[in-house]
């Protein structure tokens, strides 16, 4: 299973929002671009950029820092926060983002969301963040009356290469993901899901492990990364390729002797 540290960025400072309240915001760096390169040294495959400005504004605003990214690593990054027509979706690409995460537009504007898919395959995924079972858009700051598995299946119909799936409520809270809900949309849908929200510990990250033969194949890891609760080498021994239950135990002789 994918661990993928996230860098949300807001006014160009990578922080962590508290439930998706902005005023709750905490600053962790100034540089989001050597957060992302501690992240890739510590073995990050994979990284996670929410434009948290742009979720707001319905545009990319800190383009500056993303680039920055894009340019300070070279594993491939997806990106959500504004991304609401089709310029701004080849605006990311032209920068070296690999995916781009729809959100408010997959509500919105369907018909858009299956041009983008059709002209950029394998490089749309749906960001599904979900307040009560309800989809939130525009930086969540509004909930719709579309429930979050009516839209993901929706959405793999026209072509989405993944889902990732949010629980607000669980966001910064260090309190575990909602699993019960990652079971209910695995079941509704065959591409692959992203968990996010909530996870605290590895504890966390292997109940999820549990869900990956039905198909969440990767977890989205935030405040627990810049707080220490979980250390990125440790997730990926615990959860990633390699893991420590896939290892055979040295039992001091071979078994094909």
């Amino acid at each position: 299973m994918d661990v993928i540290p996230a860098i949300d960025l807001l006014e160009g400072h990578c922080v962590r929002l508290y439930q998706g309240d902005y005023d709750r915001s905490q600053v962790f760096s100034e540089n989001p671009a050597d957060v992302a390169k501690q992240w890739v040294d510590e073995g990050a495959t994979k990284l996670h950029i929410v434009d948290l400005d742009g979720a707001k504004a319905g545009k990319v605003v800190n383009l500056e820092a993303i680039e920055a990214i894009a340019q300070a690593v070279s594993v491939p990054i997806e990106i959500g926060g504004g991304l609401r027509d089709r310029t701004s979706v080849q605006q990311v690409f032209n920068l070296g983002i690999q995916w781009a995460i729809l959100g408010t537009i997959a509500v919105e504007q369907p018909q858009l969301v299956q041009q983008l898919c059709q002209e950029f395959p394998e490089q749309i995924i749906i960001g599904i963040d979900a307040r009560n079972g309800k989809v939130a858009t525009r930086g969540w700051l509004e909930t719709s009356e579309v429930l979050a598995t009516q839209l993901a299946v929706q959405m793999q119909e026209l072509g989405a290469a993944a889902i990732i799936y949010t629980d607000i409520h669980r966001d910064g809270t260090l309190t575990g993901p909602n699993l019960e809900a990652l079971r209910e949309l695995a079941a509704a849908i065959s591409i692959p899901i992203i968990a996010s929200g909530g996870v605290s510990s590895i504890t966390d990250l292997l109940s999820l492990l549990a869900l990956e033969p039905q198909g969440v194949t990767g977890v989205i890891v935030g405040r627990a990364l810049y707080t220490g609760d979980i250390l990125l080498k440790e997730a990926f021994r615990g959860i990633g390729p390699g893991r420590i239950q896939d290892i055979p135990p040295n039992l001091g002789f071979s078994s094909f002797a």
